[in-house]
């Protein structure tokens, strides 16, 4: 096996979890504050998690189950694109709140693995405003090698695109990387990049 040099992780499940009571959350109150009468409970919601990407959720949300009202084809991009940014701004103020707490241990392993020398990355389709409020504000004293997010890339997990991103930002031969994630669409996503992976586990992996 070759020398481990970098440890990357997802970040919504992983360093916290925020699926289930950050981004579900934020998606039911700007379905509300946007008008429309439907929330998202938890079993469902674990079932859109199969679908990478907010937007591509509510997409999905849209063309199978509706809205409640009638949304113009043409008007759909500019409502999804502005619901997303919404929700994105109320997850920011969860998270700014402390109301999703990092996942126990986390922050223990990344300062282990920087104290080692070990370069310690991001890489997550979560919005980019999102990652960064959770590295930058929240994990603050963690010195990230590289923070890869959102629509950094064109194709979304389980597509390997963002973690054979990392390695050319890291310069980093797959081999030497484990990746940590907590989804069926990361795990393969990771190995699709040839690297080693770790899954941890929560209510929705």
């Amino acid at each position: 096996m070759a020398e481990i040099k970098a440890i990357i992780f997802d970040q919504d499940g992983v360093i916290i979890d925020t699926e289930r009571d950050g981004h579900r959350v934020a998606f039911n109150k700007t379905f509300k504050e946007f008008g429309f009468d439907f929330q998202w409970d938890v079993d469902y919601y674990h079932e859109l998690l199969q679908i990478a990407g907010g937007k591509e959720r509510m997409r999905h949300h849209l063309h199978t189950k509706g809205f409640g009202r009638e949304v113009k084809p043409e008007k759909e991009d500019e409502l999804i694109k502005a619901m997303h940014k919404r929700k994105t701004e109320i997850f920011i103020e969860l998270i700014k709140e402390g109301a999703l707490p990092l996942r126990p241990g986390i922050k223990r392993i990344m300062k282990e693995a920087m104290n080692r020398g070990l370069k310690v990355g991001i890489c997550t389709t979560s919005n980019e405003k999102a990652a960064h409020a959770v590295a930058y504000e929240i994990l603050k004293d963690i010195k990230f090698d590289f923070v890869l997010a959102g629509d950094v890339v064109k194709k979304k997990k389980p597509d390997p695109e963002i973690y054979l991103l990392a390695l050319k930002k890291g310069g980093l031969k797959a081999e030497e990387c484990i990746v940590v994630e907590d989804s069926r669409n990361g795990l393969l996503a990771a190995k699709a990049a040839g690297m080693n992976v770790v899954v941890t586990t929560n209510h929705y992996t």
